[in-house]
């Protein structure tokens, strides 16, 4: 952490009060995030359960990098600020907007981000959203442009053989799932401005997230090597949701991604899913080889980035 003052804020709404967030505003916080995706997107695209758990990573501190806005004793607005002071995730209730609820967490959370160190931080928001609109305001550039894509209902991702040597299981294993988390990791991590998990931050959003099954985390395996990797849930709309799926550089081209996707669609199904999604960036390059399997485009989103060199002196 750096001794980087603290950013100027405006002030909060008359009848408004402000604290960190707790354990127990999980349910709040997840009404408010949820409420705010509803009106901005048309879809819920997160679980109380994926609150639950990036709240129970080793790095995140709830009194030093949370705060809501309350009102009349209620949460109405929400915002944390993770992976070194890079990511922030905020919302307001779409009851409470129009009055600076989210000029006052998109502030604080530039102010926190600066403190931990980090020279931008950034959030994902649907496209057209309030919250697209109030950070563009504030100066945010563009960073990447997110898509939630889906296969049409009925369809399925086809089936593809693996070459002689490979098979799929469960990561069961201690040694399964440091494998997959280095997989992962290593594929995620070639994007320029992506910063890395540990295995404890990874694991408290896979095998350590609430409901976690064997069936959740699949690897493809050369050996006993870990070469490929899949995260799939089903979520609270019966969605088969692939969350991550990564294959080792040395063994791409080989058709091991369309088949850790059809499985673990095909394991989400066996589960309950009736709807199959996931979600990929421009950084990746992947939009059209899921094209090419039969998904289309659902939802965009856009990630918008603060630069805190750019920071005004004052508000």
């Amino acid at each position: 952490m750096t001794d980087s003052p603290a950013l100027p804020s405006p002030p909060l709404p008359p009848g408004c009060t402000e604290r960190a967030l707790t354990a127990d505003d999980l349910d709040a916080a997840y009404f408010v995030y949820s409420s705010a995706q509803l009106e901005d997107s048309g879809v819920i695209a997160l679980e109380r359960a994926d609150i639950e758990a990036d709240w129970s990573r080793p790095s995140m501190d709830l009194a030093a990098d949370t705060r809501g806005v309350l009102r009349d004793g209620r949460l109405v607005g929400a915002v944390e600020v993770a992976r070194r002071g890079t990511r922030a995730e905020g919302a307001v209730h779409p009851h409470a907007r129009g009055h600076g609820v989210g000029s006052w967490l998109a502030a604080w959370a530039e102010s926190r981000s600066l403190a931990l160190g980090s020279g931008s931080v950034g959030q994902t928001v649907p496209r057209g959203s309030a919250g697209h609109r109030l950070l563009a305001a504030r100066g945010y550039r563009d960073g990447w442009t997110s898509w939630v894509l889906e296969l049409p209902p009925g369809a399925t991702v086809p089936d593809r053989a693996l070459p002689d040597g490979y098979s799929l299981r469960n990561a069961t294993s201690d040694a399964d799932r440091h494998g997959a988390h280095e997989v992962i990791e290593t594929a995620f991590g070639e994007w320029s401005d992506r910063t890395g998990e540990t295995y404890d931050e990874w694991a408290a959003g896979t095998v350590r997230r609430p409901g976690f099954e064997d069936w959740n985390l699949r690897v493809a395996v050369l050996g006993d090597e870990v070469v490929g990797a899949c995260f799939t849930v089903v979520d609270e709309r019966a969605c088969g949701f692939v969350d991550q799926v990564a294959v080792a550089r040395e063994h791409r081209g080989r058709g091991l991604a369309q088949a850790l996707l059809a499985d673990g669609f095909a394991g989400a199904a066996a589960h309950g899913a009736v709807r199959s999604e996931l979600s990929t960036d421009s950084r990746t390059g992947a939009l059209d080889l899921y094209r090419r399997v039969g998904m289309r485009v659902a939802a965009t989103w856009v990630h918008l980035v603060h630069d805190h060199h750019d920071e005004p002196l004052s508000r």
